[in-house]
């Protein structure tokens, strides 16, 4: 839902909370280190940004962009064995980040630039996400029958314009 702007700029148009976050995950996702797949998670709780992440290799380590992608050299599929990367997913360090900075994120929202994976579908349930709204596609049935159990809204975003 757009609003409109009370500041006298007549006819301009604010976006809606939903594309104003998933804006700022699709701008997270530029930092992205992955050569396949570029990701980007905002979590948000109150209208208000909590963490971020994007894929890419643990602090210190050499990324994919430099050293190559581990997973193209040995053909593995996309959506397959997970542990044969260097990097972790956007969402992964999103709650990373939360956890080093001490920042409670029970209840939050989280804007994803793609559907999470069944490994960050577990993760964000046991952090007590309520509410993943994802665009892109990663289709993993799993992940979408945990988040259903779990009670955790899933809901893909569709662009306002």
């Amino acid at each position: 839902m757009e609003e409109r702007v009370r500041d006298g700029t007549a006819g301009r148009k604010r976006p809606g909370w939903d594309k104003y976050f998933m804006d700022i995950a699709r701008v997270v996702a530029g930092r992205s280190t992955c050569t396949r797949r570029q990701v980007g998670a905002v979590i948000v709780k109150d209208r208000r940004i909590l963490a971020t992440g994007y894929n890419g290799a643990p602090p210190g380590l050499a990324h994919c962009l430099d050293v190559g992608c581990l997973r193209e050299k040995i053909g593995v599929p996309s959506g397959e064995r997970h542990e044969l990367c260097r990097g972790l997913h956007a969402e992964q360090n999103a709650l990373i980040q939360a956890a080093v900075y001490g920042t409670a994120i029970g209840g939050s929202a989280v804007y994803v630039t793609c559907q999470p994976c069944v490994l960050c579908a577990k993760l964000l349930i046991s952090a007590g996400i309520s509410r993943v709204v994802f665009c892109g596609d990663y289709p993993d049935e799993l992940a979408r029958e945990l988040f259903l159990e779990a009670g955790v809204k899933l809901e893909l975003f569709r662009d306002e314009g």
